[in-house]
């Protein structure tokens, strides 16, 4: 049996990654230009692409009040904080949001495309896979950054 042109997303196949996706990281890495960038995977154009950025002034109740519900998604935020020598540091997260309530597919397709989508984005410094909302909360982030 032969599954050549078999053109329907295979939750195994992982994605490719747009250079969007790439580049509006490095505007957050780099330039600041971001507070956070949110990711989905188009399964028709079979990539990672970027479906909201946060601007600098926006909150981290912005940023969790921004994923979905009820479905996967990929995040990129850029924490700030104050270390107890008081300097002001910033620390990139890479998110994993795989909510208990999505699909059973998309958490099998956004799991198995995570390893390429972070391998693109050169210079996150802590990664968190959460499936609600209290296993990223700020806290969470606090704790890992110092």
């Amino acid at each position: 049996m032969s599954f050549r042109g078999f053109s329907r997303p295979n939750a195994t196949s992982g994605m490719g990654v747009a250079d969007q996706t790439k580049d509006t990281f490095l505007e957050l890495k780099r330039k600041k230009v971001y507070r956070y960038v949110i990711y989905r995977i188009d399964e028709k154009k079979r990539e990672v692409v970027v479906e909201k950025t946060g601007a600098p002034a926006e909150t981290y109740d912005d940023f969790a009040a921004s994923l979905p519900e009820t479905d996967c998604r990929y995040a990129v935020y850029d924490f700030d904080f104050v270390t107890s020598e008081n300097c002001q540091k910033s620390k990139i997260f890479f998110i994993a949001w795989c909510p208990s309530s999505s699909r059973i597919r998309a958490k099998m397709l956004y799991a198995t495309s995570k390893d390429r989508l972070r391998r693109e984005l050169d210079g996150i410094h802590y990664e968190i896979q959460a499936t609600d909302p209290t296993e990223m909360d700020l806290e969470v982030l606090r704790d890992r950054a110092h």
